[in-house]
């Protein structure tokens, strides 16, 4: 197998491994694995969420917000119907289905840009892109709902799959997450999931430690032998809280330094919440990143 390089990390290449100038294309945009990190922005329409719960969770509200975020440089948005936060209550399929579905349909019919839908349930998945969303999210990594990996596949749509444990105990850490990760990509190579529409997230905030978030954004690069292009969701989370002793609404300045972590480790995607901020830290990251290789 051919390889190549990326910020140092040995690659896997050739047919079903991440490659230089491959695209991902997300509804009718074409996304470069490499070179430029993108901004998905956050819309949860839930009244519970640990950063934003309730501020968008009308249809008028979320519109008016999601024209926000397109205008400060959002590239995709992710629409949320259930809150994930630590200790949260599940809702049922039904009900997750009702908060998304019309706000995916009136969004795409009012803006030109990709959707997402953060979900680990395939009936919502379903629901959701039959509204008009263009990629799944899924933060249970496909090991919750055995139909989602096939619903995914059927829908010949990207996906984003986590790294989740349902407790932080481990004795290798990074290995471990590496190993949990080839797990996932096997479920969804098995349901006929092309690798080249596969997307992965550590999991920041999700079965890990304080210690385990900021070891697993600091070792980002090690993701890339995987093969796949990388999100990190690491907006206004516990680990920015610890570390600055801050709550969610003050944590946007300790997000911005997870965004431009991402650019230097060759992520794809920063899932944040603070659009604008983030646009413009990626820019000024990726002009000093891109300026010191051209003066070497």
């Amino acid at each position: 197998m051919s390889a190549a390089r990326r910020d140092g990390v040995e690659m896997p290449g050739g047919k079903n491994g991440w490659k230089e100038g491959r695209t991902v294309q997300i509804g009718d945009r074409d996304f470069h694995t490499e070179g430029h990190t993108y901004v998905m922005g956050i819309l949860n329409m839930t009244p519970d969420s640990f950063s934003d719960g309730g501020s968008y969770n009308t249809t008028d509200k979320a519109l008016r917000r999601a024209e926000e975020m397109i205008a400060d440089g959002a590239d995709v948005l992710d629409i949320g119907g259930e809150s994930t936060r630590p200790g949260y209550t599940p809702i049922s399929a039904s009900e997750e289905i009702d908060r998304i579905s019309t706000v995916i349909e009136k969004i795409k019919s009012a803006f030109d840009i990709p959707i997402s839908i953060d979900t680990y349930k395939a009936e919502v998945a379903q629901a959701g892109i039959a509204a008009g969303a263009d990629m799944i999210n899924d933060i249970r990594g496909l090991k919750y709902d055995d139909k989602m990996a096939g619903v995914i596949a059927g829908a010949g749509i990207p996906c984003c799959l986590m790294h989740n444990r349902s407790e932080a105990v481990y004795e290798h850490f990074m290995e471990e997450v590496l190993r949990d990760l080839e797990e996932t990509l096997a479920l969804a190579r098995r349901a006929g999931i092309d690798d080249r529409k596969i997307i992965l997230d550590p999991g920041v905030g999700f079965g890990k430690s304080y210690e385990n978030n900021l070891e697993v954004i600091g070792r980002l690069e090690q993701l890339h032998t995987l093969g796949c292009p990388i999100l990190l969701g690491a907006s206004r989370k516990s680990v920015i809280g610890l570390t600055l002793d801050l709550p969610p609404a003050e944590r946007v300045e300790g997000t911005i330094v997870t965004s431009v972590y991402a650019v230097l480790k060759g992520a794809m995607f920063v899932r944040v919440h603070d659009i604008k901020e983030n646009v413009r830290a990626i820019r000024m990251a990726e002009a000093l990143r891109d300026g010191c290789r051209n003066v070497g």
